[in-house]
């Protein structure tokens, strides 16, 4: 199965138009209106999600195969993880917790071996949006903190309320970002993936909102501005409208999350939204939904005149996958949204195929040459439109 040659045709045709990255580029990707640039010029977000790429002990061999096969879709942007929290030393990770304490891992295992990272993604010309922690249990997360400065099981969103957890998250953030401050590979820092009230620890406090949450993001955001003036900063969230109206739970403003009200603050420079209508219940209309969803965030991006990045989206492969992706990436494209990373990246390695949740997009399968084809189509649109 290939993708149709119509769109591939077009898309060679049009990748001439594109403004291309620089090369080696010493400057820093700034937002610029609803766009991005780079030394200047133009800057597309497209690319994958690779959460695993520094997480999976990895040869450096590996990582270049992973970056490679992401740059040879056209892709200039990985988003990645840089956490993992844990309590007992395993594999690579960041921070290992004894108690209440919290050690860095400054080491082969851990930031040392995030550098190797960060060495094969400007290699490949890519940039990379690191996340600095999770919503949920993989990886650690925020329940970590939680567990272990208050007590086991205790409410999910204290994360985001009590003055130890936030001065530890703090800690992290300092140690993580000072260290990049003047590394031009890093696109710019996510707060957390997905953050909510919820968790996977099914504890609540009862009394998270929105407003709590905003007012975390105002805290962190602005924090890591006094670190690092160079870098952009978002969330990392899955987009949720705040509408106590809605009867759509994405909608309502249920999960703690106001798109609007996030992406008006003046330390973050860049929105993100996920997509994932099966996950979420939407599956009366799956493709219609997304379509939707895409344009209500694109809204949002020129309310506010802040880029916007579908940063997330997936549906497994007997759901209609190829049509699915054709229908969103083209409406990213005639929508004017900024950028768009899909979920995820796949590659085969020196010990078999990375790792895969059903989502993962492997070289020479029809997702990545639609990948391919779309690169070039928005790239060019963004070189005309100045997004």
């Amino acid at each position: 199965m290939t993708l149709s040659t119509g769109l591939i045709t077009l898309a060679l045709a049009t990748a001439s138009l594109a403004t291309p990255v620089s090369r080696a580029s010493a400057g820093y990707v700034k937002a610029s209106g609803q766009g991005f640039t780079l030394d200047g010029e133009t800057y597309t977000v497209f690319g994958s999600n690779s959460y695993w790429v520094g997480l999976t002990e990895l040869s450096t061999t590996d990582m270049d195969t992973t970056f490679a096969n992401i740059a040879s879709t056209g892709g200039t942007t990985v988003r990645t993880w840089g956490f993992n929290e844990v309590t007992a030393p395993s594999g690579d990770y960041y921070q290992l917790w004894n108690g209440s304490t919290a050690t860095i891992n400054y080491g082969p295992t851990g930031l040392e071996n995030f550098d190797n990272v960060v060495a094969s993604a400007k290699a490949h010309d890519i940039h990379l949006i690191v996340t600095l922690t999770n919503n949920w249990a993989d990886y650690g997360g925020m329940d970590v903190y939680v567990n272990q400065i208050i007590g086991q099981g205790q409410p999910h969103d204290y994360f985001y309320t009590n003055p130890e957890v936030i001065a530890a998250y703090k800690n992290y953030v300092n140690a993580f970002v000072s260290r990049y401050v003047n590394e031009p590979t890093i696109f710019g820092w996510e707060l957390a993936n997905e953050p909510r009230c919820t968790g996977t620890t099914p504890a609540t406090s009862g009394t998270c909102t929105t407003e709590t949450i905003t007012t975390w993001i105002e805290t962190m955001s602005a924090y890591i501005k006094t670190i690092d003036s160079n870098h952009l900063v978002g969330l990392g969230d899955e987009g949720w409208f705040n509408d106590p109206n809605s009867t759509d739970y994405s909608y309502s403003g249920s999960q703690g999350i106001d798109f609007n009200a996030n992406l008006a603050i003046e330390t973050i420079d860049f929105g993100t939204f996920h997509l994932y209508p099966f996950s979420w219940g939407e599956t009366a209309s799956p493709i219609t939904w997304g379509a939707e969803w895409i344009e209500n965030h694109r809204i949002s991006q020129a309310t506010y005149n802040k880029p916007v990045l579908m940063e997330e989206f997936g549906v497994l492969s007997a759901q209609n996958q190829t049509a699915t992706y054709l229908n969103w990436y083209t409406t990213v494209l005639d929508s004017g949204l900024s950028g768009v990373l899909i979920w995820q990246a796949g590659s085969n390695l020196t010990n078999g195929p990375s790792p895969n949740d059903g989502y993962a997009i492997y070289p020479d399968t029809p997702t990545y040459y639609m990948e391919q084809a779309f690169s070039s189509l928005i790239k060019a649109r963004n070189a005309v439109t100045g997004l």
